[in-house]
C-alpha cells in the first residue's frame, strides 16, 4: 500500500470505516434528492388541479357556445331546405350559407368548431365549409350512430372519421348536430359541427399559457413558466396537443385517468425520462360521458 509522503500508511480498517461513511453520505444525498424531487412534484400536481378546473370551465363555456349557436345557424340556412328545394343542387350555395353562420351568429363566431356541414336527414353529408371537402357523401350517422338523434333536436356525441390518424397518433372526434327544419316541422337536414380532441387539446394548451403568464406577471416572475401539457381522455385513449412528446402521452395513459377521476379531480405524480410531474385529471361532462382533461405539469 502506498502512503502519503511523511505519513504512515492508513490502517485497513481506518480506510473501511472512510468508504463506508462516504457510502452513507452518498445515501443520504440520493435520499435527500430523491425526496426533493418528490415535493416538487407534489406541488406541480397542487397547482395542475388548479389549472384543470379553469380549464375546465372553459370547456363548458366552448360547449355553451355551439350548443346556442347550432339551432339559431339551422334556422339561418332554413331557405336551403324550403318550398322543395333540394341543397344537393346547389353545392356552391350550401357552402356559401354555411360561411355566413360564423358571421351572423354570435355564438358560432367565437365557436372553436374547425368545420361546418350539412348533411341529408340520413346522415349523408351534402357538403361543408371547407374549401377541400372530403366528408361529402360520408354516412356521418354510420360514424357517429348518436348523430342520428339531431332529427328531434340538438345532440352531441363523438366517434371518429376514417383514417384520424395524425402524426401525434389516432384522434377522436367530438360532434354537435341540429335539425334543419322544414316549413311544415319536417326535418329538411342537419347542421353538423365539431372539432377533433388533439386540436381542442391545443386550444385548451393554448389558454392555460395565457393563464400562466398572467399569473407569472402578477407574482413578479414574469417569464418564468413551468414545463406543461394539456390533453384530453376518455375511455378509447389520451390525446394531446400537437407536439407533445410521445412519452409524455404514453406516461399520462397508464395512470387509468377515466377511474381515478370517476369519484372528482385526481392529482398525481409521475417521473418521465428523469423528470418529475405532477398532474390533475378532471372530468368534462358537457363534453362527453367519462370525458375529461389532464394537465401535466413540471414546475
Amino acid at each position: 500500500m502506498l502512503a502519503w509522503p511523511g505519513r504512515p500508511c492508513p490502517s485497513r480498517g481506518w480506510l473501511a470505516s472512510f468508504v463506508s461513511w462516504v457510502s452513507f453520505l452518498s445515501v443520504v444525498s440520493l435520499l435527500s434528492a430523491l425526496s426533493g424531487c418528490n415535493d416538487n412534484a407534489k406541488e406541480s400536481a397542487a397547482h395542475a388541479k388548479q389549472d384543470a378546473l379553469d380549464l375546465a370551465a372553459l370547456v363548458d363555456k366552448d360547449i355553451g357556445e355551439v350548443e346556442r349557436g347550432l339551432p339559431v345557424g339551422a334556422v339561418k340556412i332554413a331557405p336551403l331546405v324550403a318550398d322543395g328545394a333540394d341543397p344537393k343542387q346547389d353545392l356552391a350555395g350550401v357552402r356559401r350559407a354555411l360561411l355566413h353562420l360564423r358571421r351572423d351568429v354570435a355564438d358560432l363566431n367565437i365557436a372553436k368548431s374547425t368545420f361546418f356541414a350539412l348533411a341529408d336527414p340520413s346522415g349523408i353529408a351534402i357538403r361543408n365549409d371547407l374549401e377541400e371537402d372530403v366528408m361529402a357523401g360520408q354516412n356521418l350517422i354510420a360514424l357517429f350512430p348518436g348523430l342520428a338523434k339531431a332529427t328531434d333536436g340538438f345532440i352531441t356525441t363523438t366517434g371518429s372519421f376514417p383514417n384520424a390518424q395524425t402524426k401525434s397518433g389516432p384522434d377522436e372526434d367530438w360532434i354537435a348536430g341540429a335539425p334543419v327544419k322544414r316549413p311544415d316541422h319536417s326535418t329538411g337536414a342537419l347542421l353538423v359541427t365539431g372539432w377533433s380532441y388533439r386540436y381542442f387539446a391545443r386550444h385548451l394548451q393554448e389558454a392555460l399559457k395565457t393563464l400562466l403568464l398572467d399569473r407569472a406577471k402578477a407574482a413578479g416572475n414574469e417569464g418564468k413558466l413551468p414545463v406543461y401539457y394539456v390533453a384530453l381522455f376518455d375511455k378509447t385513449g389520451v390525446y394531446s396537443a400537437p407536439l407533445t412528446p410521445l412519452v409524455d402521452e404514453q406516461a399520462l395513459a397508464k395512470e387509468n385517468l377515466v377511474a381515478r377521476s370517476a369519484a372528482g379531480s385526481f392529482e398525481g405524480t409521475v417521473t418521465i425520462a428523469d423528470r418529475p410531474f405532477g398532474y390533475a385529471a378532471q372530468r368534462t361532462p358537457k363534453l362527453a360521458p367519462d370525458t375529461g382533461i389532464v394537465v401535466l405539469r413540471s414546475d
